[in-house]
């Protein structure tokens, strides 16, 4: 079904290779979140980086000119704090290896309570300074039947020095020790995409995300019944996804081509 830009109501933004490219803006942004803004269009920015907090995210975008606010970025972490609310109550023991981009949304107000021991889940995020003692703790807990959840399932991450290890290598690391496959919530997986449409009341038929890698943005956002737009300012090329089962519902050079075609929607 062609892409009616008419009817999108929400969007969701990845982040690296849309919004910026390392530590480069690209084109187009902020016209972009002023044009969904004057159409009373809701947005936010969804990433799998869990490393930072919401306001360390909206520093780094600030530096470059995007006037992006910090309540407009949703981290995988801030996903995975969104689920558990959903299913956990207040009080409910949580074992988290990660950074601060994952300990401040799921300890900073109190509701999950960090309990090495004996927790009911432990959460996994990319963690810089991981240590043999987090993981032990974290294999003890898990075998001892604590849920299991991955904020992301990146293999690795892009460092200034090259690709390292990400979250989803720990992930497997304690899936080798366990036995235990982790619930991930970050893209491709629905959570994500759910997460952010909760916190925006928004609809999928009428959500589009925009993203730049096909299987993470696209695919996930399709899994999660948004429309799909996909930009070609980052990972995926359109030859990439040209033999693909699930395409994206357009195809767009960047983001003031679609600013383009949506205009003209109007």
């Amino acid at each position: 079904m062609p892409l009616d830009l008419g009817s999108i109501r929400t969007v969701l933004f990845d982040m690296d290779g849309v919004l910026y490219r390392g530590a480069q803006p690209l084109p187009g942004v902020n016209e972009m979140l002023a044009f969904l803004e004057a159409h009373g269009i809701a947005y936010a920015s969804i990433t799998n980086n869990a490393s930072l907090t919401q306001q360390q995210f909206a520093a780094k975008v600030q530096k470059m000119g995007l006037k992006l606010a910090a309540e407009r970025i949703m981290t995988s972490s801030i996903a995975t704090n969104v689920y558990l609310r959903s299913v956990a109550p207040r009080g409910t023991t949580v074992y988290a290896i990660g950074m601060d981009g994952l300990s401040e949304p799921l300890f900073g107000d109190g509701y999950f309570v960090l309990d090495e021991k004996n927790p009911a889940y432990v959460v996994v995020g990319v963690d810089f300074e991981v240590t043999y003692a987090k993981l032990r703790a974290a294999c003890l807990a898990i075998r001892a039947g604590a849920n299991f959840i991955g904020t992301n399932p990146d293999k690795t991450f892009p460092a200034e020095d090259g690709i390292v290890p990400g979250c989803g290598a720990l992930l497997a690391a304690l899936e080798a020790a366990t036995s235990q496959k982790p619930m991930i919530i970050g893209k491709p997986e629905p959570g994500m995409f759910i997460a952010a449409m909760a916190l925006l009341e928004a609809q999928a038929p009428t959500t589009l995300i925009i993203g730049d890698r096909y299987d993470t943005d696209i695919l996930g956002g399709a899994k999660a019944g948004l429309r799909t737009a996909m930009v070609l300012t980052g990972v995926s090329t359109a030859a990439e996804v040209e033999h693909e089962e699930v395409k994206p519902d357009a195809i767009f050079a960047d983001l003031p081509d679609l600013q383009r075609a949506w205009q003209a929607a109007l």
